[in-house]
């Protein structure tokens, strides 16, 4: 089964890709792990891709679709995959399936986890990092025991730079011009679904399995 899943900074995309390919037993790829393995393996797209990303530029299209090529080729790919972060855009969406095609498969469903602007801000903006471990947090959703100090090594909790409202703001507003028209492509394919990413997690998590087994519409 080959998937895609969809929706804006703070859906919660991370959380139900790792519940699915638990389930399903299909790799999980992001555009960033994907080249983090090229560039690690030295191979020739991922030493392109390196110049860019050390300069803090963006990979230009034809070096991700070939790295998302490659990734896509390999054998733990065979019974299918989930891709998170890929495509961005039309051009990448008609790469992908030309790759699919080249591979002799389809994409099956696109999940778009849905959730309110506002509710985004509030997931966004109040998320706090432990300086010491990484360990994350949520000042609403889920706070440490001690204000701002990390339950786990007692390290200084800190709110990224880019989590303040005007940057989560305009990212939020980006991601929703530059998608929609995506979303419109997957849905004159008839394989959009979209999912109701406001509910508690495990609500979630049984819908987009429902959805993945054929057992919803």
């Amino acid at each position: 089964m080959n998937i895609i899943f969809m929706g804006p900074p703070g859906a919660g995309k991370g959380t139900q890709a790792e519940r699915i390919i638990e389930e399903f037993h299909i790799p999980h790829i992001s555009t960033g792990d994907a080249f983090r393995l090229a560039m690690k393996q030295e191979t020739p797209l991922g030493v392109e891709a390196k110049k860019f990303v050390d300069q803090g530029l963006l990979v230009p299209d034809e070096i991700t679709i070939g790295i998302v090529r490659d990734r896509l080729a390999q054998d733990d790919c065979t019974k299918g995959f989930l891709l998170d972060g890929f495509p961005r855009t039309i051009s990448q969406a008609e790469a992908l399936d030309e790759i699919a095609a080249g591979l002799n498969r389809k994409i099956d469903h696109v999940i778009n986890l849905s959730v309110d602007r506002d509710l985004l801000l509030a997931r966004l903006t109040g998320r706090r990092i432990c300086k010491s471990c990484g360990a994350t947090y949520h000042v609403l959703f889920n706070p440490p025991a001690v204000d701002q100090v990390c339950d786990k090594c007692s390290g200084e909790l800190y709110q990224r730079s880019d989590d303040n409202e005007e940057k989560v703001g305009n990212r939020l507003d980006e991601y929703i011009n530059k998608t929609a028209p995506l979303l419109d492509y997957y849905r004159n394919q008839g394989i959009l679904r979209e999912v109701n990413g406001e509910q508690e997690i495990d609500t979630v998590t049984a819908q987009i399995s429902s959805l993945l087994r054929g057992q919803a519409e």
